[in-house]
């Protein structure tokens, strides 16, 4: 069987308090709900949480979403700390694919959704950044920023598509409802297109304008 894994990692910096993280907590349950009773998308995906600032503090391990009862809450907390997302992303991609790869399933490149609401406070995450790019399974990452997030930044994270929050009049907590939107359908979609026989080429779908974001050029490389 194909399978396609998606992470979300996301900033419980101590900035991330009320409405925002809210918002994803909220977001969550439905994430789960379309997954888990879609039959055709759960046997082909795979969703791994991951919370980070200083510490990742929430760390669901990739899962048909399936099989557990609910996904775990995230908290605000501590720094701003990239570095952190990107190993902990590193290592869970590698465990992941191996594992997936010794049940007897082929394994799609892994995407990952990067959500941030602040500038990192490490300045060597850059560092963790490349070895995760320059991983034999490195993931496609979609990266979305609101509030203080700076475009620049969440443009050179993101290697496939990288959003920003548009402006003042759209608050955090509407634009994480707009994230985690796309979020939902991109897998849903993305997962669907998988052929049951494997002829044909995996696209993915993600969208190229969500509603309260602007698009993000990519650095180059």
């Amino acid at each position: 069987m194909q399978i396609l894994p998606f992470y979300l990692l996301c900033d419980e910096s101590g900035s991330m308090t009320g409405d925002p993280i809210d918002a994803i907590n909220r977001a969550l349950p439905d994430l789960h709900h379309e997954i888990s009773t879609n039959p055709t998308v759960a046997d082909k995906t795979r969703f791994c949480l991951i919370g980070f600032s200083d510490d990742a503090s929430v760390l669901q391990p990739l899962v048909d979403l399936s099989d557990i009862d609910e996904v775990p809450a995230l908290s605000a907390g501590g720094l701003t700390d990239y570095g952190t997302a990107f190993r902990t992303l590193l290592r869970s991609v590698e465990k992941d694919v191996a594992e997936l790869k010794a049940q007897g399933h082929e394994v799609y490149r892994p995407v990952a959704f990067f959500l941030s609401d602040g500038i990192p406070t490490d300045e060597d995450w850059p560092t963790a950044h490349r070895e995760l790019l320059n991983s034999r399974y490195a993931p496609k990452i979609i990266a979305f920023g609101i509030g203080d997030a700076e475009a620049q930044i969440i443009g050179q994270v993101a290697n496939f598509r990288a959003f920003i929050q548009k402006d003042n009049s759209v608050s955090p907590a509407q634009a994480l409802r707009e994230f985690a939107s796309s979020l939902t359908r991109s897998i849903v979609r993305s997962a669907s297109s998988i052929s049951s026989d494997g002829s044909s080429d995996f696209t993915l779908a993600v969208e190229e304008k969500v509603p309260g974001f602007e698009t993000v050029t990519l650095d180059k490389v």
